[in-house]
């Protein structure tokens, strides 16, 4: 059973693994399930059908696996999966998940700082940064190595390509290409995010062919379907490229700095979605 202390309240049922420390005044619901070396601190809420990776630390005030803040919500089983080595800081709140067996996912590695928001439907991938008091509606999806700065919305179903960094005081209202650096209100991008693209080792060759895609689609004053045939026609077909046009390809918010977005019938149902 690891740690427990005797004034923290652990229900039966609970799963928890070797070396699992709960601090005083914790609560730990009956469906949770706490991986080896988690440690859940002080004051911190965890319910509902929430799984929390080896070696996750929670910290105090937290709230983790509660109701989702979504009137459609009737009661359905959802669940919260958390990674491994995460740390989940003060006051931070992530809701479950509407729609029955549906799941909101947090990979391995993340930093959610204080006060942040992560709600229904949302997924999270790996070695993300939430900075704090940023916040997530319903259905957003963050790939790898997202940074997201501190008092950030974004909105729902939006999406944030991998390595992209969000500014801090920004508002997300559609996709964000990966690789990105930008912010503010109105969002406006500042080009490729050639500082983290060199942190993680993103070779010359790379870095030289993403500029050449976000220059064709951002720079050249092109509709956003005649810069994808460009970018398939004159950039070196590489994994990252290929990431680049497929995560435009796939935009049903809309890309971000395009008034005509690519998918204009996808859009327009997810507008009806969120009329009703």
């Amino acid at each position: 059973m690891g740690n427990i202390h005797p004034l923290a309240v652990v229900e039966d049922g609970a799963e928890i693994g070797t070396n699992v420390v709960v601090e005083p005044f914790a609560v730990v619901k009956k469906t949770v399930i706490l991986k080896d070396n988690v440690t859940i601190k002080s004051h911190a809420y965890i319910d509902g059908f929430t799984t929390i990776g080896k070696g996750t630390v929670i910290y105090p005030g937290a709230s983790i696996g509660t109701k989702p803040q979504d009137l459609k919500y009737k009661g359905e089983k959802t669940f919260v999966e958390i990674g491994e080595n995460c740390e989940i800081r003060e006051f931070a709140t992530i809701n479950s998940s509407c729609q029955e067996n549906s799941v909101v996912k947090i990979g391995d590695n993340c930093l959610i700082m204080a006060y942040c928001h992560v709600a229904h439907n949302c997924i999270i991938g790996n070695r993300v940064i939430m900075a704090n008091s940023a916040m997530l509606a319903g259905h957003v999806i963050i790939e790898d190595f997202v940074t997201v700065g501190g008092m950030t919305p974004v909105h729902q179903f939006c999406r944030i390509g991998k390595f992209a960094m969000v500014g801090g005081f920004s508002r997300v209202s559609h996709d964000i290409p990966p690789f990105t650096i930008g912010g503010g209100y109105p969002y406006r991008l500042g080009g490729l995010n050639l500082v983290g693209l060199k942190r993680h080792k993103l070779s010359l060759e790379i870095r030289r062919e993403l500029a050449k895609a976000f220059k064709i689609t951002y720079r050249m004053g092109n509709r956003l379907d005649e810069a994808i045939k460009q970018i398939k026609q004159e950039v070196e077909p590489i994994a990252e490229v290929k990431h680049w046009i497929e995560f435009i390809e796939q935009s049903k918010r809309g890309l971000i700095g395009f008034s005509n977005n690519y998918a204009e019938s996808e859009d327009t149902k997810v507008q009806e979605h969120l009329e009703i």
